[in-house]
């Protein structure tokens, strides 16, 4: 549905995924069985609602169609539209870029320009 997704990984999370060659999700993601991801237009709703307050994220961009049939754009409880769950590990080829995620003085997590 969307070229690009893009998924907030703690710091220490994503040292350890560059260690093993895949990142393998948080422990939400372990609970719920798939990786969460968001698309550019859903991040800043996904960071208040699931990231509020957390320091040393990262944003990670991930090309979509490098994530086969394991990706799969599913209803995420009562929020509206579709999001894109992630059933397997990352593979780091897959990821088009990894950005700092600062919290700013108002709370809220600062996105690069290309994130409405």
């Amino acid at each position: 549905m969307e070229p690009m997704i893009y998924t907030m990984v703690r710091a220490a999370d994503w040292h350890e995924a560059e260690r093993i060659g895949e990142y393998r999700g948080s422990a939400d993601d372990r609970r719920d069985g798939f990786l969460h991801f968001s698309a550019a237009g859903q991040l800043r709703a996904s960071a208040a609602k699931h990231r509020a307050g957390e320091t040393d994220l990262l944003l990670v961009a991930v090309e979509a169609a490098a994530l086969g049939e394991a990706l799969r754009w599913e209803p995420a409880g009562s929020r509206p539209g579709r999001f894109p769950h992630l059933y397997g590990a990352l593979p780091l080829a897959a990821v088009a870029g990894v950005t700092p995620l600062p919290l700013g003085a108002d709370g809220l997590h600062g996105f690069p320009a290309e994130i409405p």
